[in-house]
């Protein structure tokens, strides 16, 4: 796994999008069972609303000082925090999660070929990432994004890693059109904190628009990969 550099700003504002991480946990969590490993959880803002559902939860965190941070920050003793990358951890799980990480690595399928091995039989690798690489921009370049996906290559990766596509959807409409707006209109990232409470504000909007439009767009892509074997 690459390192994975963040400046730090965006995971609080982020992590602070509560309606946006409640749907995320929404669209994904039927696939929670047992044991998760979260790999690159940044700041682990996320695990306080899934590590309910599953009787252990690692983070593997590469970043020494978000692991430091993690460290201090969770106590709970269902969930274990370990400064590594995923090829070396020796355990396996019934569920390897990377929400907002893949995008930040620039060989993604070894990535996924070695979070394969850690997963057990039919457990499931889960990703949420950034999508339309049409809608590349400064934003991505400065937060470490090397891409973003599309379905398409989610379909070639599942071939490559002889993986079964379990989900394959997008999400958030509105956000979308945000980012439609920002190509047209070239908006500038001040102000951050406040347009993403704003977009957060309308994610019960983008819930809405998913659910009438069967997820054939948005401004994220959810997939949910199903090992079938050893």
């Amino acid at each position: 796994m690459s390192k994975i550099k963040y400046d730090g700003y965006e995971l609080e504002y982020f992590d602070s999008a509560y309606n946006f991480r409640k749907y995320q946990l929404l669209l994904i969590k039927e696939y929670l069972k047992g044991n998760l490993a979260e790999v690159g959880p940044g700041k682990g803002e996320f695990v306080n609303y899934y590590f309910k559902f599953l009787k252990s939860v690692v983070l593997i965190e590469p970043d020494k000082n978000l692991f430091n941070n993690l460290k201090r920050k969770h106590k709970n003793k269902k969930i274990k925090i370990i400064n590594t990358t995923i090829n070396k951890v020796k355990k396996k799980f019934n569920s390897v999660m990377y929400f907002d990480v893949l995008e930040h690595i620039k060989d993604d399928f070894n990535e996924i070929k070695n979070a394969k091995t850690k997963c057990k039989k039919n457990g499931y690798l889960i990703f949420s990432v950034p999508a339309y690489q049409t809608f590349y921009n400064e934003f991505d370049k400065s937060v470490g994004h090397f891409k973003r996906y599309n379905k398409k290559d989610f379909k070639k990766l599942s071939i490559k890693a002889n993986l079964k596509i379990e989900k394959l959807i997008y999400y958030d409409s509105f956000g979308l059109l945000l980012l439609i707006l920002n190509k047209i209109f070239n908006f500038s990232n001040a102000n951050l904190k406040s347009k993403i409470s704003l977009w957060n504000f309308f994610i019960p909007l983008s819930r809405l628009i998913d659910f009438v439009t069967f997820n054939k767009f948005g401004k994220s892509l959810i997939c949910v990969f199903k090992n079938e074997q050893k």
